[in-house]
């Protein structure tokens, strides 16, 4: 991970003695968020905040936009082919950030783990702005109104005391049904794969 901070360093980011990140992520992509978000907050808070407008938005491009995503998840092209194109790709006026950090990911192979880096980017916009970010995990793409419920249920809680609640759905199909719901360092199973596997233990017990 080291290295990979040092790559991303190497075009203008933060240094980490000069900013710090509000929480701290140790995964690979958790490592290109926090210096795209230290390289932006060393600029300006304005630049933060306009930095997570345009990831926003092409995070949902890439999800709206077939061919956008299929130039992101496609492992056949050339770093010169990749790096070539995110210019044309980006919105225009989009913050330089961005363009840094795709064009490291590209460079290393890892271009397709971007709507990862912004999830985790994300994290860390929430933790600065005073946000707890819960992430329902479900099946499939819950309403508005069952969100509002999870927000609803959970407000109440000592951890969520003194913070604004940012409630986001991501779909896994693979837990079958029910909900996983993730808050600070909570997490809580609620899904049919979780009793499955419960069940199977217990069978494998007798």
């Amino acid at each position: 991970m080291a290295s990979v901070m040092r790559s991303v360093l190497s075009r203008g980011y933060a240094t980490a003695s000069t900013v710090k990140a509000p929480i701290q992520l140790n995964s690979l992509t958790g490592t290109y968020a926090t210096s795209t978000y230290l390289a932006a907050l060393k600029k300006s808070p304005k630049d933060l905040e306009s930095l997570a407008k345009d990831i926003e938005s092409f995070d949902k491009k890439i999800k709206d936009d077939s061919k956008v995503s299929a130039f992101i998840q496609n492992p056949t092209l050339s770093a010169s082919e990749r790096n070539s194109a995110l210019s044309s790709i980006l919105p225009s006026g989009s913050s330089p950030i961005l363009l840094n950090l795709l064009t490291v990911l590209s460079e290393n192979g890892r271009l397709s783990s971007a709507p990862k880096v912004f999830a985790d980017f994300n994290s860390l916009i929430s933790a600065y702005r005073g946000e707890l970010e819960v992430v329902v995990t479900s099946a499939e793409p819950l309403d508005k109104q069952a969100l509002n419920r999870v927000d609803k249920a959970l407000k109440g809680t000592e951890i969520a005391k003194g913070k604004t609640l940012k409630v986001v759905n991501r779909v896994n199909p693979s837990v079958l049904g029910g909900l996983l719901v993730d808050f600070g360092d909570k997490s809580i199973d609620l899904s049919a794969s979780s009793k499955v596997s419960r069940f199977n233990a217990a069978l494998t017990r007798e």
